[in-house]
């Protein structure tokens, strides 16, 4: 009996690998195996850099805050005490933003916590 394969499936599934590697560089983009090794490496990358990101950004905000805090004399970690000491419920990332683009805001929550 002879050996039958399923070549539509096969097709398929090979179309939206190299699909998926478009915009890669050279025989990344074109050739099945080089192309399926690519792209399992770059859904690797995605997969753990959608969670560094968010590790990233608090540092981020961090830094911004503490800039901001420096400018009132205060470090970054008192004025987060300060903050829930007084029981003022505002996260970092918004506290950020005041920094960065509002420090009219950032100045009256930091002189409302002194």
């Amino acid at each position: 009996m002879p050996k039958s394969g399923n070549s539509v499936a096969s097709r398929k599934r090979r179309k939206k690998i190299i699909k998926q590697a478009k915009g890669y560089f050279g025989r990344r983009k074109n050739v099945w195996t080089v192309a399926k090794n690519a792209v399992e490496k770059g859904l690797t990358y995605a997969y753990r850099d959608r969670k560094n990101k968010k590790r990233t950004f608090r540092a981020l905000w961090i830094t911004r805050i503490n800039a901001g805090a420096r400018i009132h004399g205060l470090s970054y970690s008192e004025l987060m005490g300060k903050i829930k000491e007084n029981n003022i419920d505002i996260n970092r990332k918004v506290l950020a933003d005041l920094a960065m683009n509002n420090p009219e805001a950032f100045t009256e929550i930091v002189n409302k916590v002194k």
